[in-house]
């Protein structure tokens, strides 16, 4: 885990153009803690009200369904900082934290995290652009789980993780590829389900797997199963 030495703010991506010495300041006022792989960091209607800067290692933000299946939101890598919706209206965690590597974390206290975004008009700005964004994203989450079914989920979800080859020029590939249950959990769906769907892609040769690699050979043709054209995309 990461030493003393590294215990710095300057790779927090909110932070940038704070002077040197405003962020030699939080990080005097920051907690920093290390977390293993596994490590539960936050637990839902929590009343903890800190932010966390993730300095190293990385985070899934999760929750569970009644019956227990996992429903992943997003991974948070170094750089990236979590924890700002309590803060904010002071109420109850809205989701699990959950170490998935090695983590080094600094925490603020509610009012200080408070101070920042007034003594900082573009770290405020940044926030309300992240807030945004995850309004959007659970929009779109919405309306996938209200009008497509399993199999058009993970369809979908393979077109936005779909990347161009850089060796094969028309084609798209997908790397490193999610786990079975991490797509499943992104997707609210069964590891059972993500399996056959991409055993019945490759055999219908829409997509070839190698390794951690998955190379889709046919993108026009997963638009369509999807419903929606993957110029969409």
């Amino acid at each position: 885990m990461a030493k003393q030495a590294k215990r710095r703010l300057d790779a927090i991506q909110l932070f940038s153009g704070i002077a040197e010495k405003g962020l030699a300041h939080l990080e005097q006022v920051c907690v920093w803690r290390d977390f293993a792989k596994g490590a539960e960091i936050l637990i839902r209607k929590s009343a903890s009200r800190e932010v966390f800067f993730v300095v190293e290692g990385a985070v899934s933000i999760v929750n569970y369904s009644s019956n227990g299946r996992e429903i992943a939101y997003t991974i948070l890598e170094g750089g990236d900082y979590f924890g700002e919706l309590a803060a904010i209206d002071k109420k109850p965690r809205s989701a699990h934290v959950v170490a998935v590597k090695p983590c080094l974390l600094a925490s603020l206290k509610p009012d200080a995290f408070e101070e920042v975004l007034r003594t900082y008009p573009d770290i405020a700005w940044r926030v309300l652009h992240k807030l945004a964004a995850i309004i959007r994203t659970n929009d779109e989450r919405i309306m996938d789980l209200s009008t497509l079914g399993a199999h058009q989920r993970i369809y979908m979800e393979l077109l936005r993780l779909a990347a161009p080859d850089p060796v094969s020029q028309g084609r798209w590939m997908i790397y490193p590829l999610p786990t079975q249950s991490d797509m499943a959990a992104k997707v609210s769906t069964s590891r059972e389900t993500v399996a056959r769907v991409i055993s019945q892609l490759a055999g219908d040769g829409i997509v070839q797997k190698k390794g951690r690699a998955l190379y889709i050979e046919n993108k026009e043709a997963l638009g369509a199963l999807s419903g929606r054209s993957s110029k969409e995309d």
